[in-house]
């Protein structure tokens, strides 16, 4: 994470290869939560992959775009006050 500048906060998941899942947050019940949306994704995907057999990966701008919108500095979906939010920050 620290070479690749991404902030363990923001992502709070990851899969290593031929390992597995790893997930974390500010408590473990945070981190359990993590891992079941971070499984329900990885369904989503392989279903994708299946209907596809495709590159279906979104574009970077379009991960930004949906990501900053809520998290950014100027967020303004979401929640009535954004910019304060402690709520979920999945990407």
């Amino acid at each position: 994470f620290k070479d690749q500048g991404i902030d363990p906060e923001a992502v709070p998941a990851v899969l290593v290869k031929q390992h597995g899942p790893f997930t974390w947050g500010p408590n473990p019940k945070k981190a359990v939560e993590t891992a079941k949306i971070l499984d329900v994704v990885a369904e989503m995907n392989y279903h994708a992959l299946q209907l596809t057999r495709g590159d279906i990966r979104v574009p970077q701008y379009l991960l930004d775009k949906h990501y900053y919108r809520k998290h950014g500095a100027n967020a303004y979906y979401g929640q009535n006050n954004a910019k304060s939010n402690s709520g979920a920050t999945h990407r």
